[in-house]
């Protein structure tokens, strides 16, 4: 039984009991998967682990399940039901042996209504609330195998970004979605285990759209190229912006926005400490830009948690008073966008330290080609 699990499962616990919980309920989900180990997509049939705030967890699978949870998951309670058979009852079963049928129970903040209406079927007088009550301020610090995970998704990053932005004038003529082929077919043949989200490649005006993903328009010379991407490694994602201009000359105004952002980049991760809100890092990139004038151009929060879901908390915006910790991760992705000209965007991912900062990117951040 892997060690990481089984702390995480008595942190759990105490959260539990901290917020009055009796129990979560998780369905497939990352949520799950930080608990027990067990990675799986939702499906139609009942797949639920109830985490108890006091006794061991217990897996509600299919039969087709029984033997392959046995093997991948750290929980070792795994009881199963037939096609045919109504799984409300093993359901209602388990609740009875972990004393639940009126207790305080989490469920997964993304179980879908069928499964939460079928909880609520099969424990009327139970009362309901939200698993991230509990489980997001646990799986916001994280614990040292997964900042590992993500710097090493950190360094794939850098070592893509690096070999693309070699291409040079080779990426002229490319399409949006070419590109984003060999940036994936790249991050796939040094270890990747997925893309992260939809490879980014925003040539010339489309670069002004913040996710715009990516077409059939080709880079041009000149072209401001917004490069956003990362890949999965051991089960953590990367996730890197850069802005590039793979050869000729840029418009006039790019370079002096470039900096701008640049600048507030750096002032954003220079304001990372222990003790620092989460708004004040928002706050000292957004200062930055507006100092050049472009800070009705910043559409977006600065950054977000990142860990088995690219998007979580903390999130790094205005309005969000939580105090950083050691070990909680998240971007720093301040950007500017001109309608229908270019945008420019320079996202690291940083994890607290005890002292200061850490970025787990470091590939070159000049918009030059390498």
């Amino acid at each position: 039984m892997p060690n990481v699990f089984a702390e995480r499962t008595r942190r759990c616990r105490r959260r539990l009991r901290a917020v009055d919980a009796d129990a979560l309920v998780l369905f497939p989900s990352t949520n799950l998967l930080y608990l027990s180990g067990f990675r799986e997509d939702p499906g139609e049939r009942h797949l639920l682990l109830f985490v108890p705030a006091d006794g061991d967890p217990v897996f509600v699978v299919p039969d087709m399940y029984g033997e392959q949870i046995a093997d991948e998951s750290r929980v070792t309670d795994v009881r199963t039901w037939s096609d045919g058979d109504d799984p409300l009852e093993l359901v209602a079963a388990v609740a009875d042996d972990l004393d639940l049928r009126g207790g305080h129970l989490l469920v997964d903040d993304t179980m879908w209504a069928l499964f939460t209406q079928d909880l609520r079927r099969a424990l009327p007088e139970a009362t309901f609330g939200l698993a991230g009550e509990a489980l997001e301020p646990l799986r916001m610090r994280k614990d040292e195998a997964e900042v590992e995970a993500l710097r090493r998704a950190g360094e794939l990053a850098d070592e893509v970004c690096v070999e693309i932005r070699e291409l040079g004038e080779d990426a002229v003529g490319m399409t949006e979605r070419e590109l984003a082929g060999e940036i994936e077919t790249r991050l796939a043949e040094g270890g990747g285990e997925e893309p992260a989200f939809d490879t980014i490649v925003g040539s010339g005006p489309n670069g002004a759209k913040p996710h715009h993903g990516h077409g059939d328009r080709r880079i041009d010379y000149g072209d401001p190229v917004v490069l956003d991407f990362g890949a999965f490694v051991d089960g953590y994602p990367g996730d890197q912006t850069r802005t590039v201009v793979f050869a000729g000359t840029p418009p006039e105004e790019f370079d002096r926005v470039h900096r701008a952002v640049l600048e507030a980049q750096r002032a954003g991760v220079e304001a990372v400490e222990p003790g620092v809100t989460a708004e004040s890092v928002d706050r000292a990139a957004r200062e930055v830009i507006e100092s050049y004038g472009y800070g009705e151009r910043f559409i977006h929060r600065t950054g977000h948690g990142v860990g088995l879901d690219v998007h979580e908390g903390p999130y790094i915006v205005s309005g969000n008073d939580r105090e950083l910790e050691p070990g909680m991760v998240f971007s720093v992705e301040p950007g500017v966008y001109l309608p229908g000209e270019f945008g420019v965007r320079i996202e690291d991912l940083v994890v607290v330290t005890e002292d200061g900062r850490e970025r787990l990117n470091d590939s070159p951040r000049t918009w030059r080609a390498l």
